[in-house]
Parts: C-alpha cells; structure tokens; sequence
C-alpha cells in the first residue's frame, strides 16, 4: 500500500519540532558538507585539506616561473554508526487511547528523535581531544568578566583559523554563568535586552554561542614526573619523554617548563619513555632537552571553540536495499533546526504496526589548529 505515511507527516513535524529545541549545540555548529553523501557505513570518505605554502620574488623574464605545484593534504571521515528506534502499537492498544492516539505517537516520535540526536550530539562532544590547546585553570569560567571567550579567539587566531564563522558551545553550568555577567545582563553595556529579556546566548568575540547538555567531563589520569628527551623546536607533535609514571589520557591538558601554553595530548599513552603525541600546530615554543612536563589530573568540563569547519558531521537516512524491503512505506523528514534528516519506515505486522526512526552518521574532526578547549 503506497503512501502510507501521508497521513502521519503533521504528528511527524509535531514530534521534530519538540525535539529541535533540546540543547544539541554541537550539531547546528558542526560542518554538514558531506550530508548528502551515498557514502557506506564504515566506507571512508576523504576530505581534502590544503597545506601551508610560501611566497616567491618576483623576478621579471621572458616566461612565468614554472612553479605553483602543492601536495594537497586529506582526512578521513566514515559513517561509523546506522541506529534506529522502534515504536510498535497493536490495533487494541490503539483503540484503548481513543483520541490520545496521535498525541502518544508525537511524543513517542519525539523521544525516538531525541535519542538518536542526542547521541550525535555526544559524539560530537567527545573530539575534546582533538583540540590544539587549552584555556583556562582552576577557576570556573565567567565569573567575572569575557577573558574566556576572547583568549580562546587568540589561540585561534594564532593558529591561523578563520575568524569568519566561529562556534563556542558550552555546558549548561557555564552557560549559566555566562548569564549572569554583568557586562551581558545589563542592556545599555550588551547594546541589546536579548539575554535578559529572552534568554538568548549573544555573539560574543566572533563566537556564536551555544548551549550543549552533552559537554563531555574528562577525566585527566594521575600522570607524573614526566620530562622531555632531548631538544623539541616549535611546531614539533611527537614529544619524546625520558620516564614518568602513570598513563596519560587523550584529552588530558599538559604544560612544559617555560612555556605557559597548555597543550591538549591527542592520543592516550601508556607511560613511561617514548613518544606523546600533542595536537597541530604543535609546540608553539621550542622544548629544551629535560623540560618538565606537568600533567594535569583534575576534572575539567570540555567547551570547544571551533572554525565550523574544523569540525565535521557526515549524516544522512540509512540506505535501503535495492527494491526495497518490507517496508510498506518509507519517508525522510528533515529537523530544520540542526539539519539532521531522519528516516520513517512502517511495517505492518500481524495485528500491529511497527515503525523505525532511524539515522546513520560519522563524526571527525580534521583540523585540530582550528579547535581549543576551554577547561573550566
């Protein structure tokens, strides 16, 4: 029976537009580029990323120099997960709500959506680790003024990142804070009332600021007694160490003697001597051999600052076979808030009508120097 699902895109709508108002501040900030790819799960799809060039003199002759040719760089981003959620009603069951049947159903929906976004919108959160560096310290963020936001402009800016659509999305604690400055609750300093009057997050720095429920707590390890192995010149990724004891989580925030740059360790490390990777670009000032590194091991609430682009979400329906499969109908709507499509498929069963809310996706982030941390 064709068209099935007609009849069910007002319920359809009601259901995603509870859900497109939740605190999913990740997605609508994140690169969607690849969203309408065909793309496989687990298939990889490759991003090209170009690379730092360099200047030449000019030199008037007869011809043009023949240069200008580059090594175009690339990351690889999968569509790692394909999820649904089920909702089945029976011909009793629905008879016994009567009129309620529609508005169970939206919520249901609803419930159904908000899994699946909430867990993009966690894997999302959880690339803390691919940050470049690290703001802030023992003390809670806006408390008392905007240095947060605008010290994690400069890392980017040093970085190179343009400035031009800039993200900063925040815990739920943080955005309270941020609430309370002064600077933003009094409408003659903000310049507007939308914070006061309405509760809206301003453009701060360049940052469009968002809320995210799914900030994720990292936990830094109990590292120490780490020290570098021989001279590190700027830029250096691969940190080779002498000794220290404990593992070192990905994520966690280091800092080496003479420099007051805090570094974000981009994959975990076993402990003791070897190589401790750190994120692009790098160390921004040159190591001397036997500096120390001081681990951190507090508990730190993962806010990014991010280029849209340093930061991608490939999303899109999960792929039917050809001709279909059991299926009587299926149908795709679109959350218009955070761009997510989700598919709708309804079988009938038995007795009973089972539909599938269901959605496959892959997150990356594949420009590390375009992504800092605030840790407070």
């Amino acid at each position: 029976m064709a068209n099935t699902l007609t009849g069910l895109i007002p319920v359809l709508y009601k259901a995603v537009d509870k859900v497109s108002r939740e605190l999913t501040g990740f997605i609508p900030a994140s690169g969607m580029d690849l969203a309408d790819t065909g793309a496989a799960v687990g298939q990889t799809i490759r991003i090209p990323v170009t690379n730092a060039t360099t200047s030449s003199a000019i030199t008037p002759g007869a011809t043009a120099p023949s240069d200008g040719d580059q090594t175009i760089g690339s990351v690889d981003v999968s569509i790692t997960k394909a999820k649904y959620v089920p909702i089945r009603w029976s011909g009793e069951e629905a008879a016994g709500v009567g009129q309620r049947y529609d508005d169970i159903r939206a919520n249901q929906f609803a419930q159904a959506m908000r899994v699946l976004v909430n867990e993009v919108e966690q894997d999302l959160a959880r690339l803390y680790y691919a940050a470049s560096r690290a703001y802030g310290g023992t003390s809670a963020s806006f408390t008392s003024d905007l240095s947060d936001p605008a010290n994690l402009r400069k890392i980017l800016a040093d970085n190179g990142a343009p400035m031009t659509d800039l993200q900063l999305v925040l815990s739920t604690s943080q955005g309270a804070r941020l609430r309370t400055l002064a600077q933003l609750t009094k409408a003659n300093e903000a310049g507007t009332d939308d914070l006061l009057r309405r509760g809206v997050l301003l453009d701060i720095h360049g940052f469009a600021v968002r809320e995210s429920a799914k900030v994720t707590s990292v936990t830094q390890g109990t590292a120490a007694n780490y020290v570098i192995d021989g001279a590190h010149a700027a830029g250096s990724v691969g940190l080779t160490v002498k000794t220290g004891t404990a593992a070192i989580n990905k994520g966690a925030i280091i800092t080496i003697a003479s420099d007051t740059n805090k570094y974000v360790v981009a994959e975990d490390y076993a402990g003791g001597a070897g190589v401790l990777k750190i994120n692009a670009p790098g160390l921004i000032k040159a190591a001397s051999d036997s500096a120390a590194i001081t681990v951190a091991t507090d508990t730190y609430e993962a806010a990014l600052a991010f280029d849209r682009g340093a930061i991608q979400l490939v999303a899109r329906p999960p792929l039917m076979p050809q001709g279909g499969d059991a299926a009587d109908d299926v149908m795709n709507i679109t959350d218009p808030v955070s761009g997510l499509t989700f598919q709708v498929a309804l079988y009938r069963q038995y007795r009973q009508l089972k539909y599938e809310i269901a959605l496959a996706w892959g997150v990356k982030a594949i420009k590390p120097e375009h992504i800092a941390v605030l840790i407070k």
